[in-house]
Order: structure tokens, then sequence, then C-alpha cells
């Protein structure tokens, strides 16, 4: 039996999972990492923890699998996209704690750049909305706001990376300084089309070339090695990254156009293969890289991004503390049959696609004095599955694809009452496959094409297994007007931040 190692590194937690040659799970370890909140809006990620805790999952599921190191053949990662970090490529020192994706701390540099009449050319070079969310801003606070940091740039004495990219870079030694292409298009500063970063935007955000890392394939290329005196004490190769919404995309075997996958985790992503076509959105979609094989042409995805999805259960838990567990809201939910008339929009950081409006803040709208917890806990999980009906919609409108089916993964599709509904609202089934562990098995799966474990994604195509299908119960009319709603409760978010 071969076996693959996946490093998933993500919002809140990391994990290291074992899978073996048929795309199951051996073992996996998780630990959660510290969320810093400096200000209002403002997200921090401490890289040397995630590091730490990094090594400690691989060390603990090494232990519950019973293999060693050299048992594995090959290692993929998966991260947290647009999150950056600042590091010397020469000693390792970090400059300051990564910004996270959710950040808005890049919103005046962004708003002063549509002001500049500059919008249109960053959406055609790089298929993204300019946007806080992507790199590029924070790149340019860090810049500007780390004492020095301008001068470490004009000397080679830092790079910007991703999440992979710092983690390769600690698994090789120092060795190598690369990201993928899905990463790379994360940036805001790569163009879509030549997979280059692009001269014109690096000079308006301010950065030079040589302290980004060199764009690689996501799969059918080996970054490095593994070293002895790392967390694996051995020399494995590391071969496939894939942004995590990509990475999704990949595990659940969505190889052809038209295709589309959605992924529940801290925030909520939509994608859909569209093939090598690269396809303009005029709905306030994404264009990013799908994937990226070695020696071939880019494969591109339409995509709808959403902040907030398992993380205002989190919120529900530990700032509102009326839920004790993810669990305890499903239950909560599952007592009452309806929302109460009551709409929760968690705009917590504005609202991302299609609104793409920083300026949005979060409200819980429609209260009476019939409203219970249980309605409550019922409208945080409906928030997601209206999220998610804005952008099917809007990927329908844009790739002039009806779709008839979604395919779903993350902690997230452990809901029943949240798929049930998901159904409802977008008169498609919902697709749980077997393996909900997708984001984690894509990057295995591209590290193991890498090294030969796998043939093709025709084989791919064969392990993927549906585990639950749910499909719509709701009437039309009903479904009309809780959608009416939701939009009537978006309206009121915005505008909030002057």
């Amino acid at each position: 039996m071969k076996y693959i190692g996946s490093i998933d590194q993500g919002t809140t937690s990391t994990r290291f999972i074992i899978f073996n040659e048929h795309g199951e799970i051996v073992a996996l370890h998780q630990m959660e990492h510290k969320q810093i909140y400096p200000q209002p809006g403002w997200v921090e990620h401490d890289p040397e923890e995630i590091w730490t805790n990094t090594c400690k999952c691989i060390e603990q599921t090494l232990n519950k699998a019973g293999l060693k190191a050299t048992d594995i053949s090959a290692i993929g990662i998966t991260n947290q996209r647009e999150t950056i970090t600042a590091w010397n490529p020469t000693t390792g020192e970090v400059y300051h704690n990564s910004i996270v994706w959710q950040d808005l701390r890049g919103s005046s540099l962004i708003e002063s750049l549509k002001d500049r009449g500059k919008e249109n050319q960053i959406q055609r070079t790089t298929g993204l909305i300019p946007s806080p969310y992507f790199s590029a801003s924070k790149i340019t606070w860090l810049l500007k706001n780390v004492l020095g940091l301008a001068d470490k740039m004009a000397n080679g004495e830092v790079v910007f990376g991703t999440i992979d990219c710092y983690l390769v870079y600690k698994l090789t030694g120092g060795k190598s300084i690369v990201t993928d292409a899905t990463n790379a298009s994360r940036y805001m500063l790569m163009d879509i089309q030549t997979l280059e970063w692009d001269s014109s935007l690096l000079k308006l955000f301010g950065v030079k070339k040589k302290a980004l890392p060199r764009i690689a394939a996501s799969t059918g290329e080996i970054y490095g090695h593994t070293v002895t005196d790392g967390p694996f004490h051995a020399e494995i190769p590391v071969c496939g990254i894939l942004g995590d919404q990509q990475a999704a995309l990949f595990g659940q075997a969505c190889f052809n156009p038209g295709q589309a996958k959605c992924t529940y985790g801290t925030g909520c992503f939509l994608l859909e293969n569209t093939g090598n076509k690269l396809c303009r959105s005029t709905s306030g979609l994404l264009t990013t890289v799908a994937y990226k094989a070695a020696g071939q042409a880019p494969v591109y995805a339409l995509e709808g991004s959403i902040a907030v999805a398992g993380s205002l259960v989190q919120w529900a838990r530990d700032n509102l503390k009326i839920v004790a567990s993810p669990q305890e809201l499903d239950e909560a939910a599952s007592e009452v049959d309806n929302c109460g008339g009551v709409y929760v929009v968690p705009a917590f950081s504005g609202l991302f696609a299609p609104y793409w409006r920083s300026d949005a803040r979060g409200i819980i709208a429609g209260l009476t004095g019939f409203a219970t917890r249980n309605h409550i806990c019922r409208a945080i999980l409906e928030s997601t599955a209206f999220q998610a009906y804005d952008i099917f919609k809007a990927i329908e409108s844009d790739s002039r694809v009806r779709m008839t089916e979604l395919k779903v993964d993350g902690g997230l599709t452990n809901s029943t009452p949240l798929m049930e509904f998901q159904a409802d609202v977008l008169r498609v089934p919902v697709i749980r496959p077997k393996v909900i562990e997708t984001t984690a098995l894509g990057a295995a799966y591209a590290a193991g094409l890498t090294v030969g474990i796998f043939k093709s994604t025709k084989e791919l195509e064969t392990q993927w297994k549906e585990d639950r299908r749910y499909v719509m119960s709701m009437d039309e009319k009903t479904v009309v007007r809780k959608i009416h709603y939701w939009k009537k409760a978006v309206e009121k978010t915005l505008g909030w931040v002057e």
C-alpha cells in the first residue's frame, strides 16, 4: 500500500491527513491556532504557531497510523488563500504576524485605486474584483507600516508568501520558495492569462518581483524535499499545492467544464470548472485558476466567495454563547420548522461575492417577540444557504450553464438542516461525498499524480463516491418569499461603515 501525506492549513486550524492509494483516510490529527484581532476588521495569525502546530500534527498522525515517515511517498499542501506572511528568505525571521484573508486593513488603498480608475485594469489583468480580501493591499500595508521592511525588500531580504509558500520553505529547510498558480492567482498581482507576475500591477502596489515566490505548477512538479532535521526526519518529495478551494474542486473530481462544488468551511466558496476557457464575470464573481498541471494549459474556474459561514457558528458559540457546540446549534435549529421571520446577514468583514461591499456590516433582522433562541439558530444556518444561493445564480448567469446538482464538502455539510435547506433554495440535489475532507484529498491527489501513484484524473474520477443526497421538499412559493426577505435583509447591511 502506498501513502500520501496532506497538510491542510486552514483559517482556524491545521490538519495532517494520511491517505492511501485508494483515496481513503488512514489517520489524521488537527490543532486550532489563535485568532488575533488587533482592532475591528483586522485579523492576524502567528505563522510560527502555525508551523509548530503543523509539526505536531505530522508527528501525531504518523503515530496514529502506525507508519514511519519513510512510508509516505509524497507530501501535498493545501492552504487558506490570500493570507500573507513576510519573512527573511535567508534567516527565516518573520517580520509580522500573517495578515489573514478576512482582514480589511487594505480597504482605503483599494478605494483610492478605484477612485483613480484602476478597477478595470486590475480586473482585466487578474480576473479579480479589487478588494482588500486579496494579498496585494496586505503586502502594501506591511511595506508602509513595518519599520524598515521597504529597505529590506530593496535589499532582497524579504519574501511575501501565502501560507503554502511559508510551509514549503520550512519543510525544505529554506531551499524552496514557491507558490502554485492557484494561490498566485489570489495575490491580485498575477496576469491570469500568462500566469506571471504583472509588472504594471507590481508597480501599482509598490512590490518588487524579487520579493515574491516563483509561480509553479499545482501538480506534476517536485518543489523540493523535506529535510532530515524537520518534522518528518526524512527526505520526502513535496509535490502538490492547491489553494484550499481549488483543492476541494480537485478532490471532488470536478475535472470537466460545468462541474461545480461548494465548500462550507470558515467561509463558503462555490467554484465551477470552466476548462481552459477564461470566463469573465459580469455578475460579481471571480475568474481564478482551478489548477495547473506541469506542461499543460491552465484550467480555470468561476468562483463566488463568502467570508463568513462556519465562523458564524463559532461566533454563536464563542461570542453570543447561545450554544456550546455546532451540534447543539443544529439540534436547536431542528426544533423549529422555519426561521420565525428572523434573518442573519453575517457581513462581519463586509460582503463578498456577488456584492463586494466592504462598507457592509452584519445584522439580525426581522426580530419579533415570537422569535426564540431556536429561530435564531436556524437563521444562522439558513444565512449560509442564502449566500450560496446568491453565488449559484451568479455562476449560472455568467457561465450560461444550468447546473443540475451541487457537490458539497467541508465541516458544515454535517449539518442536516443546512443541507436540506440548501437543496430547497437551490432547487437541485445537494450531494455529499463519502470523503468530506475533499480539500486535503485534493492536495493528496495532486501530489499522488506527481509521483505516479495515480496515472490520470480519469482514475481519480472512479474514486469519488456519493455518501448522501439532499433533495428539495419546500414548496417554491415559500422559497421565493424567503429569498425576498433575505435580499431585504442584505440591503439593510449596506453603507454601515462611512
